[in-house]
C-alpha cells in the first residue's frame, strides 16, 4: 500500500502558530522532507519530536524527489515542510507533489501559517481580489518590467522581497504605480512585527531614515482605481467629442482606447 505525502505548514516567526494536526503529523511521519534540516531540527526539538529528516531544497529538488517517490510507493509516510510557511509557496516542493500526483499517491496540505496570507488579512488593503507574485526581480528593468505588466490588474498585489533589496524595490513601484497604496508588512507574528502604511515614496522615506532594514518582508500593493464603465452609446460618446473640436477619426481612437476596443471594433459599431 502506498503511503501518504502530507504538505505541512509550520510557524513563519511565532512557535505558537503550529496547529494540532500538523504536530500530530510530523510526529507519526516516518520521514520529514525539509528545506533545511538544521531550521527544522530547532523547531523539531522544541516540541520533541524525534524524527529522520532528509533535506530536500532548490538545488537537489531533481534526485530527491525520484528518492521520495520510491519510499511513498513503498508504503512510507513523508512530511515535507519549509524552512517557515506553506511549502511550494515561494519555497521547493512543486516537482515533488507533481510526481506525487503522476504517480498516483495521495497528497494532503496540513494548512498554517502564510506570509502572504497574514499580511494580506491585516494590511487593510481591498482582499476581495488579490494576485500573490513571488519574489520580485532581482534588477531594478526586471522589476519595473513585472510592475508594468501587473499595472492595470484590478487587484492587490503581494510580493516577497528581501531587505537589502526592499528600498530600490519601492523606488520602482514609485515609478510606476506612485499613486496606488502599499504597504510593507515586516517581521510578522515576531518580536519586532511591524506595517507600514502609505505610498511607496511615504514607505520609502520612512524605512531609509533609518540605520538599516532588517527581516523578512511582504511588500502589497493596492488596487488600481478603476473608472466606472461609460455606458454612453458608441455614436453618443464619438459625436460629444465631435462637438468639441475632435476630428472624427480622432474620436473614435479616443473612444476606442477609453473601453478597451481596437479602433475597427468600434467603427463598426458606428455603422
Amino acid at each position: 500500500m502506498n503511503g501518504t505525502l502530507y504538505i505541512v505548514a509550520t510557524p513563519i516567526g511565532n512557535l505558537e502558530d503550529i496547529t494540532l494536526r500538523a504536530l500530530r503529523v510530523l510526529k507519526e511521519a516516518d520521514l520529514i522532507a525539509c528545506e533545511d534540516t538544521r531550521q527544522t531540527r530547532k523547531l523539531l526539538d522544541h516540541f520533541a519530536i524525534a524524527k529522520p529528516m532528509v533535506s530536500y531544497h532548490d538545488h537537489n529538488e531533481a534526485s530527491r524527489a525520484e528518492e521520495l517517490i520510491g519510499r511513498l510507493e513503498h508504503g512510507e509516510t513523508i512530511a515535507l515542510v519549509s524552512d517557515a510557511g506553506t511549502p511550494l509557496i515561494s519555497d521547493p516542493g512543486y516537482r515533488l507533489v507533481a510526481a506525487a500526483v503522476a504517480a498516483g499517491l495521495t497528497v494532503t496540505p496540513i494548512p498554517g501559517p502564510s506570509a502572504a496570507m497574514s499580511a494580506l488579512s491585516a494590511a487593510g488593503l481591498p482582499t476581495d481580489a488579490f494576485r500573490f507574485c513571488g519574489f520580485f526581480a532581482v534588477k531594478s528593468s526586471q522589476r519595473r518590467k513585472m510592475l508594468e505588466e501587473h499595472k492595470r490588474d484590478d487587484c492587490t498585489l503581494v510580493f516577497y522581497e528581501a531587505p537589502h533589496r526592499i528600498l530600490e524595490a519601492l523606488e520602482d513601484v514609485s515609478a510606476v504605480m506612485p499613486a496606488r497604496p502599499v504597504v510593507i508588512a515586516r517581521e510578522l507574528t515576531k518580536m519586532h512585527e511591524e506595517f507600514l502604511r502609505g505610498t511607496a515614496s511615504e514607505v520609502h522615506a520612512s524605512l531609509a531614515a533609518r540605520p538599516s532594514v532588517k527581516g523578512e518582508i511582504t511588500l502589497l500593493i493596492g488596487k488600481a482605481d478603476v473608472p466606472e464603465p461609460d455606458d454612453t452609446p458608441v455614436e453618443d460618446a464619438i459625436a460629444a467629442l465631435e462637438a468639441s473640436g475632435v476630428a472624427r477619426m480622432d474620436a473614435i481612437k479616443q473612444v476606442a482606447k477609453a473601453r478597451g476596443l481596437s479602433k475597427r471594433e468600434v467603427y463598426k459599431l458606428t455603422l
